[in-house]
This record gives C-alpha cells, sequence and structure tokens, in this order.
C-alpha cells in the first residue's frame, strides 16, 4: 500500500497522512461498536438511521479533539510515551464531551443520543488501532533499519536491574551495532532462565560454549558493585578467548537519569587498579570542615582539585584556592561556579615561595585548616632543576607553615609521597626534607602550647591519572600507533585511585593529633609492563605485534620499587584500616631550622652539586641512584642532624 511505503520511506509522512488514517480507525471503530451493539446484524433498521449521522458527529469531534491535541505531529517511526499520552487525552477529552451531552440530554428529557456501551466501545477500540498502528509502524522500520546494520553479538554481564536496564538500551538504540545475545550472571539460580526472551548463562559454565555458538564480539558489564577482583577475572577470561570487554558507567554519570548507548565504552586501566570503596567518618570530617575557612594550595593539581571537590560537599564557610598556574585555576573556578554552585571560595594566584604574599593571603582570608599540595613531583624535571624542587617543595612548605603558626591555623596537613622514603632523587629528597620541617615544627609547637597549630603529613604512592603519570602517557602512546616506552622491565609503583587518595587525606587530618606522618594501604604494587601489556590488550591490539614495548632504562633519580616506609620506621594502626602511623625519626627543631635555613639561602648562589649535597647531610639516607649526583654519595659528608642525647 501506497502509504505503507511513504511511512517507511526515508522521508518522514506528512501530518495529513497521519490524521486521515487516524479519522479511518475511528469511523471503523463506529461502525464495529454498532455491530457489537446489535448483535452483527447488519440488517438493523436501527442501525441503518443511526450510523450516518453518529458517524458524522464522531469524526467532526473526534478531528477536532485530534487538530487540539496535535497527536498526528509525531513521527509515527518514533513513536513514544508522550505521543501515547496525546492521543490518550484526545480519545479522552471527546468521549467525555459526548457522556456530557448524554447525561445533560437525560436530565432535560431528551433521550442520550448515544448509548454509554457504544461509547465505551468505540474509545477502545480507536485507541487500540491507533497506538497499534503506531507500534506496528515503529517496529517495521527499526526491523528494516537494523537489518541495514551488521551487528556484533553481545553477552551482558550482570542479569539484574541495571543488566535490564543495559539491553533496553542497546535494543532502542537502532543505530546501535550491539545484539544482546545473552546475559551472563554469577548467580547459578539464574542460569537458564530467561529475561525479556533473552536466555541467562554462566560466565565459567558456559562461556566457551557461547563464544563458538554464537561468534561472540563483545561482553558488557553492567554491575554497578562489582570487586576490583572479579572485574579482573572477567576481564582476563573474555581477552583470553580475544573478546572485547565494555562496561557501563555508574547510574551517577548516565544522562538525565538514562544510560546512553553511547556511555558503554572500553573498560579501562584505571577500571582494574581501583580498589573496594573506602568507608569515611563522615560526620567526624563534617563536623572538622564544616563553618571553616580552609586554604588550598596547588588547587588545580589533581590532588588538589579533587580535594577541593570533596571539601565542598562538607560546606565550608570559604575555601581559598591557591595555585600559581593561571589557566587551570580559572577552568577550576569556572567549574566551581557552573558545576557544584559553590560560589563561597576565593580564587588566589601565587607561588608559595613568595613568603610577603603568602603573608598577605594569611591576613586577608586567616584559615583555620591548610591542605597543603602545592609541590613540583615530577622526578626527571627536579633532578635537572634542584633549586627549583628546594623553593618550591622546601622553602614553599617552610613558608606557610611559619605562617600558619602565626596566624593560629588549627590544622596543617601536608600531602607527601611514598618517594620520600630513602629516597634517590631530588623530587623525593625535598619532600623527605619538608616532612621533617613540619614534624619537627609540630614538636615544638607542642612544647610550648598543647593548642598550637596541628601538622600533620600524609604520605601515599602514584595516583591513576594523575597529570603527567603514566597511565595518560601511555594512552597517548597507543592513540598514536606506538610504541610504548617503559623505563625498565622489572619497574613496580603503588597505585591509588584521586578521590582515594583525598578522601584518606581528609580522614588522616580529621584523626591526627599532630606531628603524626599518616601512611595509606597501597594495595599490592603494579609492575609497570603489566600495566602496559593490559592497556593494550584492551584496546583491542597485540602487544609486540600491533604495538611495541620499548625499554628506555631507569631516568635519572628513580628507583625500580617504591616504598612507604624505611627499613628503620614501623606502623601503628589507627581506627581506618587503610591508614597507618608511620614512627619516624624526630629530629630537634633548632637544629633542623638552622640547617633548613642554610639549605634556602644557597638558592641561587651556590651551583646545584652544592645544593644537593646540602640536602644529603640533611636527609643521610637519599643515596641517587642513575645521577650525576652519585658522586656526591662517594665523598665523606656531613652524617645528618644529630639527635639530643634525651630523645635518642
Amino acid at each position: 500500500m501506497k502509504f505503507i511505503k511513504i511511512l517507511l520511506s526515508k522521508h518522514y509522512a506528512p501530518r495529513w497522512l497521519i490524521l486521515q488514517i487516524d479519522l479511518l480507525f475511528c469511523a471503523f471503530s463506529v461502525i464495529l461498536a454498532f455491530l457489537i451493539r446489535s448483535n452483527f446484524d447488519f440488517y438493523d433498521n436501527n442501525l441503518r438511521e443511526a450510523l450516518p449521522f453518529s458517524m458524522g458527529a464522531f469524526l467532526l469531534l473526534r478531528g477536532i479533539s485530534f487538530y487540539v491535541f496535535k497527536t498526528y505531529h509525531g513521527v509515527v517511526r518514533y513513536t513514544s510515551t508522550e505521543d501515547a499520552k496525546r492521543i490518550f487525552m484526545a480519545l479522552t477529552t471527546g468521549s467525555a464531551i459526548i457522556v456530557v451531552f448524554n447525561i445533560i440530554s437525560s436530565f432535560t428529557g431528551g433521550n442520550a443520543y448515544v448509548p454509554f456501551s457504544f461509547v465505551v466501545i468505540e474509545y477502545f477500540a480507536t485507541a487500540l488501532m491507533m497506538t497499534s498502528f503506531r507500534i506496528f509502524v515503529k517496529i517495521i522500520y527499526s526491523e528494516i533499519k537494523s537489518s541495514e546494520i551488521e551487528k556484533k553479538n553481545v553477552l551482558i554481564f550482570g542479569a539484574g536491574e541495571s543488566g535490564l536496564i543495559t539491553k533496553r538500551t542497546i535494543d532502542h538504540d537502532k543505530d546501535s551495532d550491539r545484539k544482546v545475545v545473552g546475559f551472563l550472571d554469577d548467580d547459578l539460580s539464574k542460569r537458564g532462565k530467561f529475561l525479556e526472551g533473552v536466555k541467562i548463562y554462566h560466565l565459567e559454565h558456559n562461556f566457551e560454549e557461547l563464544v563458538s555458538k554464537y561468534k561472540l564480539d563483545e561482553v558488557v558489564i553492567s554491575v554497578q558493585e562489582l570487586s576490583r577482583k572479579r572485574k579482573e577475572e572477567i576481564v582476563d577470561f573474555c581477552l583470553k578467548h580475544k573478546i572485547n570487554v565494555k562496561a557501563i558507567p555508574p547510574a551517577t554519570h548516565w544522562i538525565n537519569g538514562e544510560l546512553s548507548s553511547q556511555q558503554i565504552s572500553d573498560v579501562k586501566i584505571e577500571h582494574l587498579l581501583e580498589r573496594e570503596p573506602i568507608r569515611l567518618d563522615q560526620e567526624q570530617i563534617r563536623s572538622q570542615i564544616s563553618d571553616k575557612r580552609v586554604l588550598v594550595t596547588g588547587a588545580c593539581g589533581s590532588i588538589g582539585s579533587e580535594l577541593v571537590r570533596q571539601i565542598i560537599r562538607f560546606y565550608p564557610r570559604e575555601i581559598i584556592l591557591l595555585d600559581q598556574a593561571e589557566t587551570p585555576l580559572y577552568e577550576l573556578e569556572l567549574e566551581l561556579r557552573e558545576q557544584s554552585n559553590y560560589v563561597n571560595f576565593r580564587t588566589v594566584l601565587a607561588d608559595v615561595y613568595n613568603k610577603s604574599k603568602l603573608e598577605h593571603i594569611m591576613s586577608s582570608y586567616t584559615p583555620d585548616i591548610i591542605y597543603h599540595a602545592a609541590a613540583y613531583k615530577h622526578v626527571p624535571l627536579m633532578e635537572e632543576n634542584p633549586s627549583e624542587g628546594v623553593m618550591t617543595n622546601v622553602a614553599g612548605t617552610k613558608n606557610l607553615a611559619d605562617l600558619a603558626v602565626a596566624y593560629g591555623v588549627k590544622e596543617f596537613v601536608f600531602i607527601s609521597t611514598d618517594k620520600a622514603v630513602n629516597p634517590t632523587n631530588v623530587m623525593g629528597a625535598t619532600k623527605r626534607v619538608a616532612e621533617i620541617y613540619v614534624q619537627s615544627l609540630n614538636a615544638q609547637i607542642q612544647n610550648q602550647n598543647s593548642n598550637g597549630t596541628k601538622f600533620i603529613t600524609t604520605r601515599f604512592g602514584n595516583v591513576l591519572g594523575s597529570n603527567g603519570s603514566v597511565i595518560p602517557r601511555f594512552r597517548k602512546q597507543l592513540t598514536a600507533g606506538g610504541p610504548i616506552t617503559v623505563t625498565h622491565p622489572e619497574i613496580c609503583r603503588y597505585f591509588m585511585t584521586i578521590p582515594e587518595a583525598c578522601q584518606l587525606i581528609l580522614e588522616a587530618g580529621m584523626m591526627g593529633k599532630g606531628g603524626e606522618i599518616f601512611v595509606f594501604d597501597m594495595g599490592e604494587p603494579v609492575k609497570i609492563v603489566d600495566l602496559a601489556k593490559k592497556m593494550i590488550v584492551l584496546s583491542g591490539l597485540r602487544p609486540g605485534k600491533d604495538i611495541q614495548i620499548i625499554y628506555t632504562g631507569l631516568r635519572p633519580g628513580e628507583k625500580i620499587k617504591e616504598e612507604l616506609l624505611n627499613s628503620k620506621e614501623k606502623t601503628l594502626p589507627t581506627h581506618h584500616e587503610k591508614i597507618m602511623i608511620g614512627k619516624v625519626r624526630e629530629y630537634p627543631f633548632p637544629l633542623v631550622a638552622k640547617e633548613i635555613s642554610e639549605l634556602i639561602a644557597m638558592i641561587g648562589n651556590k651551583p646545584d652539586k652544592s645544593l644537593v649535597a646540602k640536602i644529603k647531610t640533611i636527609v643521610p639516607e637519599f643515596l641517587s641512584n642513575n645521577s650525576v649526583y652519585e658522586e656526591l654519595d662517594k665523598l665523606t659528608i656531613h652524617p645528618g642532624i644529630e639527635l639530643n642525647q634525651e630523645q635518642e
């Protein structure tokens, strides 16, 4: 038929055609209602006499209601619940008018023009035909559209609510190149059952059979609360069978509360390194931060910016964002204004080495809490520019710590690194010097005034996806077609997600009494070459064939394995299983202040080697590795800051 061809063509059907079809359904419903009323007696005289008038009245009334509610405006092939609502309103309004007319007629002594049973039959018949027609066209169009696309056979892991949503999302997206052929689930009681006509299988019991039966292309992980270990097992299982693995994002990231098929994306390496969610003492952290003025230095960095996002959830009175990077600071300001609707903040462009500027900031805002995340962190750069490392990591920390005491800051949380433990590079050594300073300063204050500033240090390893870290670098190299460069085949690193690291910083800051160095449970170290290989495989490529891995050699100052404590340090447990207190060597503040002041005075006045030699006198365990400064370790130098007899 011509109108079906029009409806299924690439062009949209004209509105007048849809209106005519709807009125045709209405006319057929009127005839059907009369036939049912007369027990299908085609020769009933009452039927013949009443039909013309009733037909005209109904068509006129339906035509007006269809026009008012625009039932014919929707695109039939994309019929939605909104179209169904329009049909319902139009038919209900028209039928209600007839019912009212009948009631008025009966009260005025006249006869009802249309029997109520007739109205009901016509109403439901018209509604059924109009909606069925639209659904029929939508299904036919979808089938034709789908047949033009070559489909990938897909299994969905998770036969629960999230899996069902994923299936419906794939099914409803007619431009999708996926076809759901089954569900996978760990629950053996679901095995063999059906969900919306699709069979449920068990991964370990049925997977190999399904691979050969359906020539599987893809597995989509839909389970929201899946342990890291189980996720890794599923990914490894699929990759072993050369099946691509996808995942859906958390429900909080869905667009307007609905999952989009475009959001079904590759499993990222970060997903496989994530750990179980951290349980925080939300109320204690809230009581610490709520209605307080908080200063975050390095606010635009990976850690600093995430700290800001988490801190604002606890409603501080004001948060001061300090950084020396202009553009990132501006972008963070826009994010806070547009995405979080948080307005109680100030952006300050400043360098922590500039003490006079810092003093102006402290006097202007008088913060209650400081989270000091500003630092230079890249090992090779600091190895080549030790004076910059001392300026920011040592002098900057000293400036801020001294001003925190002077302006009565209640708490100072210093964010350090695992590279400060037995440092082999300038960056780690400067962070260790800063640790020594704030810890000894805390001891000095506590001896003089128990109500003084509390200095707390947090120490952890690499964070996933931070600026300049290994995973973003590998991802860029993959995008460029390789090769992926790894410094050493045995190099290992601890990893933690940025949100997890910041949560632990807030928790440690809340529980700290002053002087502690909190060490975070970083889990098991990960071999970087294994990380690279898995990233290649997750991209659908083959290590050594599609993408080469090249070993470039350790960079100056780089360790093969990082440590969170040195051999002389021990840990004490806290109420949080992922946070320990490192028992580190303490130093007398007068000697520390003298040595560090001498170090800072050397900036710009002494060559780099003299500067590094001085750092080695403060941190005697600092032994350079693969660096030009290794020759300093062969010299007889100052053995380090000596302890007072009563402190040993």
